[in-house]
């Protein structure tokens, strides 16, 4: 089975009617993955994604939306280690490794 096929099928299986790109997703992955991390290429087309349907976007609008991504990929001068700047100053402690699925919260 090649992409073209998988594509039509995965169409099927969401129950979606619609044509892919494939080099254009192809390629703003692979900027991601090699100018952001590689962890970023499937979270950066799904959002391409996103908001295209968001936005009722045709074929030409989903290259423009494609084209602002990719040259925010292309830009992208943060190691992936580096720590937010929003949090660099904040009087509160970094607790991203925490896992806080036990947590109850109240209503």
């Amino acid at each position: 089975m090649n992409l073209h096929d998988w594509i039509d099928e995965l169409a099927d299986v969401l129950d979606v009617e619609l044509e892919v790109d494939e080099a254009l997703v192809l390629d703003l992955a692979r900027v991601s993955a090699h100018q952001v991390e590689e962890r970023s290429a499937p979270i950066t087309t799904f959002m391409l994604g996103y908001a295209a349907a968001t936005h009722d976007a045709d074929p030409e609008r989903v290259e423009q939306l494609a084209a602002r991504a990719q040259a925010l990929a292309e830009g992208w001068d943060r190691p992936a280690d580096a720590r937010d700047p929003d949090d660099i100053d904040d009087d509160l402690p970094d607790d991203t490794g925490v896992d806080h699925s036990s947590d109850e919260f109240e209503d």
